[in-house]
């Protein structure tokens, strides 16, 4: 298909146009985003000289074991610890999801959990905590108890962030042989009238005028989404014994500190209300100054496809001869009367995912790595239906026919290219790129049966399609060495093309096929897309697009 290229109307590989091209979302892709908020009362108390230094880590059970999602930071010294870091959870209604909330006090400078005491579990599902009545309760748990607030929101309901930025300016001196170490928390007012801890800053050591560096954290946690809302702020010195001073405090909301936007600095006297209590001459114990207030939505996954984001699906289908003759039973391509084969199986699992991310269901779809009549010159980017002006299929079965008649009429050759047929879509993501939109972001599904031929030009390809909105996703069958695969899914180290560039993101999700023979077809699926929604929403963000259909915050 090197020759399509050249055509402009190549474009017409635009999915969706027409006046009935609006995206099709099925409720499925709808995800409920859970934070938990954790603190702790009454804690084992391990230490000798002082108390506890204790940290929760949550799990979550995947296929019988238990898999860490997150840990919360350290409470120096303190049996009752109200922790800052929270814990962000999709909750899926058809799963059952247990979590486990464990315990531990630190004792060593170290990541392995067995370094340190255990203090205590708390086994749940989060379908329990979510359909608690309160949003907050609190479990006994000998000799423990444990307290979780919960804060649910669907994932359209509010999706603003705020970011801002804060220095102080003459804070009180708390240390004998220093100045102050200090830090800030962020808390939020409940209906009830308590306070909630929402965020907390790192500390700046030594210093009566602290700069903290820019921190970002949803509007829904900060204020339940309610610029109104009341946001208290303490200010403390950090001390190694847990043994924090407390330096001041000021109230505010977002709308007030969004006076802070366009650069505009905002200064909050910092009160001790027993200082000024005792002294009539007590004007404050420093200043506060907000340098920066910005609100703007984190755009998901599916503000994009509801936005319009027209998602290219192309797949690319191996047929070089280490794949074996298809019309031998030993051939990954053979296609058993009775059954089926690796690649069609694959192409079925993914494709009936895929097709609802897809408004007219049209999916072109190329082979490499085969000769074709009637010359039967190797082509490395071939229309399987034989069409290069037109390599559409009509949906999932579509390609699954025009691959059943296709086989008999090609050699299977070699040798095995994806540099190819990855540089063909990354042609077509190209002239998205240079739209300045959202509308459009390209994957390609490479099947294939793992032996790679040209691994640097395929390295570099990958690294400039990362550039690009473009994701790949790999499936290999067969029993093959995968390492090349696992090579290049960048999730263990940053790629890098034969020439020394780095690929800007990780855009390859490689998953071996015989991890799931003997599992339902929806699991193979879910692997593969795993990534995808993620590294879309990178992509758009990276280039400050907002979906089409909203105007830019």
């Amino acid at each position: 298909m090197a020759h399509q290229s050249d055509n402009p109307a190549g474009m017409a590989y635009t999915l969706g146009t027409g006046p009935d091209s609006g995206p099709t979302v099925s409720p499925q892709h709808c995800i409920t985003r859970v934070e938990l908020s954790v603190c702790c009362g009454n804690l084992l108390d391990r230490d000798v000289t002082s108390k506890s230094d204790p940290f929760c880590v949550l799990f979550n059970e995947v296929d019988s074991s238990w898999i860490e999602i997150g840990r919360t930071e350290t409470a120096v010294n303190n049996l009752n610890p109200v922790f800052g870091v929270k814990f962000k959870v999709d909750y899926h209604f058809e799963e059952v999801q247990k979590l486990k909330f464990a315990l531990f006090d630190e004792d060593k400078c170290s990541s392995q959990l067995y370094e340190h005491d255990f203090l205590g579990e708390y086994i749940c599902t989060l379908g329990v905590v979510c359909y608690m009545t309160h949003c907050s309760w609190s479990l006994s748990v000998t000799p423990f108890c444990i307290c979780l607030s919960l804060i649910t929101a669907l994932e359209l309901s509010d999706n603003r962030i705020i970011t801002l930025t804060l220095c102080g300016r003459k804070l009180d001196k708390k240390d004998f042989f220093g100045k102050s170490d200090p830090y800030l928390e962020f808390h939020k007012q409940g209906d009830d009238g308590k306070w909630m801890l929402v965020h907390r800053t790192e500390v700046i050591k030594n210093t009566l005028d602290p700069v903290w560096k820019p921190f970002t954290v949803p509007l829904i946690s900060l204020c339940n989404g309610d610029v109104d809302r009341s946001i208290k702020v303490l200010c403390y010195d950090y001390d190694n014994d847990g043994g924090h001073d407390f330096i001041g405090e000021f109230q505010t909301t977002v709308n007030k500190m969004s006076e802070a936007q366009n650069s505009l600095e905002t200064e909050f006297e910092c009160i001790n209300p027993k200082k000024q209590k005792k002294k009539k001459s007590y004007k404050n114990s420093g200043i506060i100054i907000l340098k920066s207030c910005k609100v703007e939505r984190d755009y998901t996954f599916l503000d994009y496809i509801l936005g319009g984001c027209q998602i290219m699906f192309t797949v690319g289908i191996d047929f070089t001869a280490s794949n074996g003759n298809p019309r031998e039973a030993s051939s990954l391509h053979f296609i058993n009367p009775l059954g089926s084969n690796e690649y069609l199986s694959a192409i079925l699992a993914v494709g009936q995912i895929i097709q609802d991310y897809d408004t007219d269901k049209m999916f072109p779809a190329l082979g490499f790595g085969a000769q074709l009549p009637p010359d039967w010159k190797v082509s490395h980017e071939f229309a399987i239906n034989f069409d290069p002006t037109n390599p559409f299929c009509q949906g999932v079965e579509g390609i699954a026919q025009a691959y059943s008649v296709c086989l008999p009429h090609i050699r299977f050759y070699g040798p095995t290219n994806f540099s190819p047929i990855i540089t063909h879509v990354a042609r077509f993501a190209t002239q998205a790129l240079q739209q300045e939109t959202a509308a459009q972001y390209f994957t390609l599904l490479i099947i294939t049966d793992g032996v790679i031929s040209d691994m640097d030009e395929t390295r570099h390809a990958i690294v400039q399609a990362a550039k690009l909105p473009m994701s790949i996703i790999i499936i290999g069958v067969g029993n093959a060495d995968f390492a090349a695969m696992e090579f290049l899914d960048g999730d263990s180290s940053v790629l890098r093309s034969y020439t020394g560039e780095e690929a800007v993101r990780d855009i390859v999700q490689f998953v071996p096929f015989r991890d799931f023979r003997n599992a339902p077809k929806e699991t193979l699926a879910k692997s593969v897309l795993a990534e995808l929604p993620q590294q879309v929403t990178q992509y758009f963000k990276q280039r400050n697009l907002s979906p089409s259909n909203t105007a830019s915050e």
